[in-house]
């Protein structure tokens, strides 16, 4: 399927960006916030392959590998995004203070 192949390549994309960019970040809560934003896109890019795996392949195995790596990957999106909305207070707390 085109469309979970792009959405692959964009999630991976989203979580080489935001690597980099909270590995060049200096505040504290910024890195933990963006590193929140890489743990979703990383999770998303795991469960758009599982779920590239369960339409590409039709066997028992690669069915099995497709729902874990959907389970995986939202879970790690879910957590991501939790911590995600837990720094976001404290980021817009170091920007108020650096003003």
């Amino acid at each position: 399927m085109p469309v979970l192949v792009v959405l692959i390549i964009f999630s991976l994309a989203f979580y080489l960006y935001y690597k980099v960019k909270a590995y060049r970040s200096n505040k504290q809560a910024e890195k933990s916030w963006i590193s929140a934003k890489a743990s979703i896109a990383l999770g998303l890019f795991v469960a758009f392959f599982g779920l590239n795996q369960l339409f590409m392949f039709r066997s028992t195995l690669s069915f099995v590998v497709g729902i874990i790596f959907l389970l995986i990957g939202f879970g790690s999106a879910w957590a991501g995004y939790r911590a995600y909305k837990h720094y976001l207070p404290y980021v817009l707390k170091e920007i108020k203070e650096q003003q």
